[in-house]
């Protein structure tokens, strides 16, 4: 009797193995269906923020998320991108530029510079400290980590929300507003950042034309 309960107790345990596995095996499938769903832009930006997280180290305290603003674009196009390095996914905002940059306001980046007084976007990797509140309410300050951003500091290059960085803005003037050389974003999305990309992680600011 006992030997006939093992022989049942043993082909339930193969029939629920069997099982297992064939569940197992389907969920590769699922996952790389859900992979492929990435644009190729969206692969690029997290190719771009893998590496700049691994390049800045240990200078971040956080390295899950992370900012991607891709000057190479239009100002009226969603260009400033968080990736989440742990899911493998990317949500794309809006952002403006430094009027320095563009002095003929036709809505493309055409110059980085770190110089003070410069009104200029800045290039390179940034990480990003505490909330305060400023002109344009709670923002984000933020420290450069690149010989070419070194004075983000002294400059006051901050995130913040501002209403010239609004869906409404382009829709008006077919670009967005200019900035002090600050990431300013539409307030309306600019809580993500605060909940997401502030408290020491990477912004990584370059023209790099993703799309």
């Amino acid at each position: 009797m006992g030997f006939t309960m093992t022989k049942a107790a043993n082909r339930r345990t193969v029939i629920k193995g069997a099982l297992a596995a064939g569940v197992g095996l389907a969920l590769p499938t699922r996952a790389f269906a859900q992979a492929s769903s990435l644009t190729p832009r969206d692969r690029a930006v997290l190719d771009v923020a893998k590496r700049e997280v691994e390049r800045a180290g240990s200078a971040l305290w956080h390295k899950d998320m992370a900012a991607i603003a891709d000057f190479g674009v239009h100002s009226a196009n969603p260009r400033f991108h968080f990736a989440n390095l742990e899911t493998g996914t990317v949500r794309s905002f809006l952002v403006a530029h430094g009027m320095g940059s563009d002095p003929e306001h036709d809505g493309f980046l055409n110059t980085f510079s770190n110089v003070e007084g410069s009104n200029a976007t800045s290039r390179g990797a940034f990480i990003t400290y505490e909330w305060y509140k400023g002109k344009y309410g709670t923002s984000i300050r933020l420290g450069g980590l690149d010989p070419e951003n070194s004075n983000a500091l002294p400059r006051y290059i901050v995130a913040h929300a501002a209403e010239y960085a609004t869906r409404e803005h382009v829709a008006r003037w077919g670009k967005l507003g200019r900035s002090n050389g600050c990431f300013a974003m539409d307030p309306a999305d600019f809580r993500e950042a605060l909940w997401n990309i502030s408290g020491g992680r990477l912004i990584y600011s370059d023209k790099l034309g993703l799309g």
